[in-house]
């Protein structure tokens, strides 16, 4: 077994202890929000494959239409993909969206090989003239870094700019805003992968790029100082994001027996939250904190890009989209 089918499998165990059946957010709800927070986070890495329906229905103890309905809802968001003859695999986060921008690569390299060889030029010389002219096509970018809530998504794009060409500009926006008034000109939207499907249609002319997330490192270090009697509740603002984040909280606190969760509006949440010693919350919930007792400790759960998709996958893709609209502009 490779070791990217056996981190999948880590995975999948501690979503499997995750997901909460007495818990009013529905378990369809619990797995498709596992499994999307999953692979945002690199939990789920790219190119591993998922269980089957059956496998997977009989490992968490629930229905198979259960499982191949979240199954077929992450398959049409571009999440993962299913292969003939294979089974079902997470897709790559940087091909998301982009086969057909592929495909008119591969046709416009054609037509360049034809041209230069009329124009009696090997291979070897229009490689030469490609790379000499690339530094001429490439351009500056306008980017959007999109999110739910403002904090987050600054320190997202606070962390990618630095990694950014020189006079690349990347602006902060959240759902709320971009609905109300849309920017215009932008070239590149980045977006946590939960929120491409609505990033793809607000800005069906730009290129749509999914940001992988990890837990930042003060949300690593705090859970992993937690004294091991504590009695933590984890509090999310969205129900999509409970079984992703306790399995979080079990990983880097696995000293830790007592560990809840509660939802935002959900029975019996604010009960759960008298009760905990140590309260982590998701981005947006941080209101929490001003009810707790004498006594009661909080932390955010904050997530940041991971710089190893960053790298492999993200700064390709948009070098590609550059290097695409410099093309264009020539032409």
């Amino acid at each position: 077994m490779s070791e990217k089918q056996a981190q999948l499998d880590r995975s999948l165990e501690r979503l499997a202890e995750a997901i909460d059946r007495a818990s009013s957010v529905s378990v369809s709800v619990q797995l498709r929000g596992a499994l999307e927070f999953g692979i945002a986070s690199g939990e789920l890495p790219a190119g591993a494959r998922l269980p089957s329906v059956r496998v997977m229905a009989a490992r968490l103890g629930i229905s198979p239409v259960t499982v191949s309905t979240v199954y077929a809802a992450l398959q049409d968001a571009g999440h993962i993909e299913g292969r003939v003859g294979s089974g079902t695999f997470v897709a790559p986060g940087a091909s998301v969206g982009n086969a057909a921008h592929l495909r008119k690569l591969d046709d416009l390299i054609g037509e360049l090989l034809a041209v230069g060889r009329q124009c009696g030029f090997s291979a070897a010389d229009i490689a030469t003239r490609v790379a000499s002219a690339q530094g001429r096509s490439r351009r500056p970018l306008r980017l959007l870094m999109l999110g739910n809530f403002h904090d987050a998504t600054e320190a997202y794009a606070t962390a990618l700019r630095p990694k950014l060409r020189d006079g690349d500009e990347m602006s902060v926006a959240v759902l709320s805003e971009v609905r109300a008034a849309l920017p215009q000109g932008i070239d590149v939207v980045l977006a946590p992968r939960t929120l491409l499907s609505a990033a793809r249609d607000l800005f069906p002319q730009a290129e749509v790029c999914g940001l992988t997330l990890i837990p930042d490192e003060a949300t690593r270090v705090a859970l992993a100082s937690l004294p091991s009697d504590a009695r933590v509740v984890g509090y999310s603002y969205f129900p999509e994001f409970v079984t992703i984040m306790k399995a979080g909280i079990r990983r880097f606190a696995p000293h830790v027996a007592d560990v809840s969760m509660a939802v935002r509006g959900e029975p019996g949440a604010e009960a759960l939250i008298a009760e905990a010693s140590v309260l982590v919350f998701a981005t947006g919930a941080e209101y929490v904190q001003a009810d707790l007792a004498p006594g009661q400790t909080a932390f955010e759960y904050r997530h940041t890009p991971d710089n190893q998709s960053v790298k492999a996958e993200l700064l390709p893709a948009i070098e590609a989209v550059r290097l695409r609209l410099g093309t264009q502009k020539e032409a």
